[in-house]
């Protein structure tokens, strides 16, 4: 498994890319715009270190976030999303979000954090039973 990154939903985009890439000094890595989803993902790092990403997400549509809702989630790449996913549910860990795509999973810690994982590489075919489950919960 590897760290990827960390994901911030922001309130104000340029306000924010004035804070970590201006003022702390990260670097914009990349972006993805979803016109159908209405958001914006910007991957920041340390100029020469980008094993340990920023995600700031920015949706369009305007949202209060209080309480924690700004933090998102953690992301981690594996090397096998199905067996890390069986394995998570074979140690009583609840998969919020299947890997019905072979490409991604969601789960929660025990403090309610939302940990992403993602399939190292293309996605995985899709797999039964993971293809028909649904999702549980928030994630």
């Amino acid at each position: 498994m590897k760290y990827l990154h960390t994901m911030i939903r922001v309130s104000n985009l340029e306000d924010s890319l004035d804070f970590y890439c201006n003022k702390l000094g990260l670097t914009e890595l990349r972006r993805y715009e979803s016109e159908e989803g209405r958001f914006s993902l910007i991957f920041l790092a340390v100029e020469d270190d980008e094993d340990a990403q920023v995600e700031l997400t920015y949706n369009w549509d305007s949202e209060e976030y209080d309480e924690g809702r700004n933090f998102g989630h953690l992301a981690y790449a594996v090397d096998d999303i199905y067996q890390t996913c069986q394995k998570l549910m074979d140690n009583a860990v609840i998969i919020n979000r299947p890997p019905r795509d072979g490409r991604m999973a969601f789960v929660r810690s025990p403090d309610n954090i939302s940990i992403e994982l993602l399939q190292n590489g293309d996605p995985l075919p899709q797999q039964e039973p993971w293809a028909s489950m649904e999702n549980i919960g928030k994630w």
